[in-house]
Order: C-alpha cells, then sequence, then structure tokens
C-alpha cells in the first residue's frame, strides 16, 4: 500500500512539474537580460519596458481587448438565455445546438467558420473575429448558468407568481439576482477564452487584423526572445486573475462533480 501511494505521488508530480515548469521557466526568463534564452545573464526589467514601446504589440493588445469585451459581452447575454431554456424546458435538440461549438475541434470550428464568412461575403477582420468568439463562447456561458439554475431553490420563484409576478418580472427579481454569480463567472470565462484564443483567430481574422495571439506567433517565428516572455507572462498573469475571480464569485465553477 505504501509503495502504491508513492509511486501515485510520484506521477502526479511528474505530470504537475510537466504542466507548470515550462510555464515558470517562461516567466523566469522574461527578466533575463539577454536577447538569446540560451542562458542566463542577469535580472533587468527591460524587456517589459519595449514591450511597453512596442506599438504593434499594443495595437494588437487593443484589439484582442475589444474583440473579448464584445465577445463576453454578447456571449453572456445570449449564452444566459441558452442556459435558462435549457433548464426549464428540457428540450434535447437544445443542448446540442448550444454546446456543439465547444464540443467539436477549434480547427474544425475555425475552418467552418471561415467557410461561413465566404458564402456570406462577409470582410475578415475584427467583425468576424468578434462574432466567432461569440459562436464558441455561448456554450461555455450557458452550462455556468445552467449549472447555478440547477443549484436554485425553484420555489422562490413559483411564490413570485403567486404573489402576481409576471414571468418577466419574477425572472428579472427572483431568478437573475439569484443567477447572478454564474452569469458573471461565465462572462469573465468568456473573456479568458476569447482573449486567449489563437486557433479560431488565425481562420477569421483576414489580412491585417492581429491579435495578441496571432501577433506572439508571428514574433516566435524568428525566435523565442524576452520580449515574447514578458507578453506571454502578462497575458499568463491576466487569465489566472480572471479564472481566480470567477472561481470566488461562482465556487462551483472549477468544482468537479
Amino acid at each position: 500500500m505504501r509503495s502504491r501511494r508513492i509511486a501515485l505521488w510520484t506521477a502526479a508530480l511528474v505530470a504537475y512539474a510537466f504542466l507548470y515548469v515550462p510555464l515558470v521557466i517562461v516567466v523566469a526568463y522574461s527578466f533575463n537580460d539577454s536577447r538569446l534564452n540560451a542562458e542566463w545573464v542577469g535580472f533587468t526589467f527591460d524587456w517589459y519596458r519595449k514591450l511597453a514601446e512596442n506599438d504593434e504589440m499594443i495595437a494588437a493588445a487593443g484589439n484582442s481587448l475589444l474583440i473579448a469585451l464584445v465577445a463576453s459581452l454578447v456571449s453572456t447575454v445570449l449564452g444566459t438565455m441558452a442556459g435558462v431554456a435549457m433548464h426549464r424546458y428540457r428540450m434535447r435538440v437544445l443542448p446540442v445546438l448550444v454546446l456543439t461549438p465547444i464540443a467539436i475541434p477549434e480547427i474544425l470550428m475555425g475552418v467552418a467558420l471561415l467557410i461561413f464568412f465566404v458564402m456570406l461575403n462577409v470582410t475578415l477582420g475584427l467583425v468576424s473575429v468578434a462574432i466567432a468568439h461569440i459562436a464558441f463562447c455561448i456554450g461555455f456561458v450557458a452550462i455556468v448558468v445552467r449549472a447555478r439554475l440547477a443549484g436554485m431553490d425553484e420555489s422562490l420563484v413559483e411564490a413570485a407568481r403567486d404573489c402576481g409576478a409576471t414571468p418577466w418580472q419574477a425572472f428579472v427579481r427572483v431568478t437573475l439576482p439569484l443567477i447572478m454569480p454564474g452569469v458573471v463567472a461565465g462572462a469573465l470565462m468568456a473573456f479568458t477564452l476569447s482573449i486567449d484564443d489563437f486557433v479560431i483567430t488565425f481562420f477569421t481574422a483576414g489580412a491585417g487584423t492581429v491579435t495578441l495571439p496571432l501577433q506572439i506567433y508571428s514574433m516566435i517565428k524568428i525566435a523565442v526572445t524576452p520580449e515574447v516572455n514578458a507578453v506571454s507572462t502578462l497575458l499568463m498573469l491576466l487569465t489566472l486573475v480572471l479564472i481566480v475571480v470567477a472561481a470566488r464569485i461562482s465556487p462551483s465553477l472549477l468544482r468537479t462533480k
């Protein structure tokens, strides 16, 4: 029994090391006082200063933030509606329609959206990227909202209806405040997924439209410089902050059942 426990702990440590050691290396070498990542030379903040002076990187970050804000807002509204519909009406086809975009591979989703935009003669750019991000973020928001609704006491809504409230009033004054942590958590998740997305963005961005992941990709094709490590560190930090906030708002979001 003791040897089995040691083997399990060893396997777990190796797995976590495989996942997190590269991230630690990226963060550490973002402070390396050398343009090459071959060896550690010294500690410096120069790469973060140069990153702040990089107009192309700032423009790409602005595009990513704009797309993420639009995608998270729209997908939160539509995803909340979808989550409520899946919880109340139990339609078999509705979960398939809502959850399919998050179940299929991203590369297939990107190609399908590219063909869709080409068929409709839509010019690829920020608008097409935002629409694509909304399409796959709706399902994530719907899952979180539906999980929140599953733990809600339906008798509160029935009591509101008995007191003369209309269905809309019962939803706005009773249901929505109760599921608001799930709605906010879903919005934060959608923002995180949107700002980090590369594959779908790559297919739907078009020429001249650059987001932060695309800009990072174009930079690492030449070499992985400390400047790339610096922007990766900031993006990682933003993602972790949003995940922690979402988990604090809705503790069941990251809980496995």
